[in-house]
């Protein structure tokens, strides 16, 4: 049996745009965005010249827009993200080649640096398989009910590890046995994808543009 697999990066591969700045304007409004970031530029600067971490400045801008805020308040704005913006910023061309794919039989994986929070909605509707960044929670202490859904707050930091770069190998690597598989795709746009395109026999870089 012929077993494939194809790896698809998600923001600007699949989308027109990165969907953590969507996600904040959506979530916090215009003014807020561009607020924030100028109150966080020095840590984005820092991250441009590679002073800190792409995890480092990523959490920075989560802990500013989205430190302690309860999981189900986080979660049901992300469903409606994914429900009503996200299907905007999909590229057609990228829509059609997974389904395509799908059609073939091809296992599809997509594979992101964007928290799964908002991406989960879209691949369980697309019948895609996800590996994504994973934010951390924690039970707020004040709570009188420990454990509770409405006292799980996200501290605005990682879980783990960002899922960019080497990790995005790592990930894949973790969750599928490549060597049972006879043909591996993958789909890029950057240079943070360049380690997972290596993994695969079809390697496509900007391939939806």
């Amino acid at each position: 049996m012929n077993r494939q697999i194809a790896f698809l990066d998600f923001d600007g591969t699949i989308t027109t745009k990165d969907t953590l700045l969507e996600f904040i304007k959506f979530s916090k409004g215009s003014p807020r965005f561009y607020l924030g970031f100028l109150l966080n530029s020095p840590w984005l600067i820092a991250y441009r010249i590679k002073i800190i971490t792409n995890q480092a400045a990523k959490q920075r801008i989560l802990t500013y827009f989205f430190g302690r805020i309860p999981l189900d308040t986080f979660q049901d704005t992300c469903n409606r993200f994914a429900a009503t913006t996200l299907p905007g910023l999909i590229r057609p061309k990228a829509l059609n080649e997974i389904r395509l794919l799908q059609d073939k039989g091809v296992e599809v994986v997509i594979v992101s640096a964007s928290p799964a929070n908002w991406l989960q909605p879209w691949t369980d509707q697309l019948g895609a398989a996800l590996l994504a960044t994973r934010l951390e929670t924690r039970t707020h202490p004040s709570s009188p009910q420990p454990g509770a859904t409405a006292a799980i707050r996200l501290t605005g930091k990682i879980q783990d590890r960002n899922c960019h770069g080497e990790e995005k190998v790592r990930r894949i690597r973790e969750s599928y046995d490549l060597s049972a598989y006879d043909r591996i795709l993958a789909y890029g746009d950057s240079k943070g994808d360049k380690p997972m395109l290596a993994l695969a026999t079809n390697a496509f870089f900007k391939p939806f543009r």
